[in-house]
């Protein structure tokens, strides 16, 4: 793989450098881009099922395709409803409100049924454990706080007749 390009213009809100995908391993490089794909294809239904999470999926998907192909990188940063996500996320290093608590629910929801389904123990330990790491991770993120609006304060007509 060549040098890398330039960042596009979705990425410019970030000043610190990606890793050079070519320094990584190519079958660390294979490992991420599966993992980055699953990730993308989990964060795209999310999308549509409101029940789970974009975010979290997409930056999983970020952080494998910015250490496996930076062509991958640029093409997802560059994509118009999921690279201000990515963008957003560079800058303030926080997740949108409502999303740190709908991953939360999601990671409950589908950790406690794969437990109650799953019949070696060995494997509900494992789930346990996955749970709990993922839920301490998610819970660690700040939450974005809206942007506010700059208030104008004018006088009172009352104030007005006072100066």
């Amino acid at each position: 793989m060549g040098p890398m390009t330039p960042p596009s213009q979705a990425d410019l809100a970030s000043p610190e450098e990606r890793p050079d995908p070519s320094a990584t391993a190519p079958l660390f490089r294979a490992v991420l881009l599966l993992v980055g794909t699953a990730a993308l294809v989990l964060g795209v239904i999310g999308v549509f099922l409101p029940v789970l999470p974009t975010t979290p999926f997409l930056l999983v998907t970020a952080a494998c395709y910015a250490r496996a192909s930076t062509r991958l990188y640029e093409w997802l940063v560059g994509q118009p409803a999921l690279g201000p996500i990515i963008t957003e996320w560079r800058r303030s290093r926080s997740l949108p409100p409502g999303v740190k608590m709908r991953a939360l629910l999601v990671v409950a929801i589908t950790f406690g049924v794969s437990i109650v389904l799953v019949d070696s123990p060995l494997l509900q330990l494992g789930l346990v454990a996955t749970g709990v790491i993922l839920t301490v991770f998610l819970y660690r993120i700040p939450v974005a706080h809206p942007k506010a609006e700059s208030v104008t304060m004018t006088p009172t007509r009352s104030q007005e007749e006072a100066s």
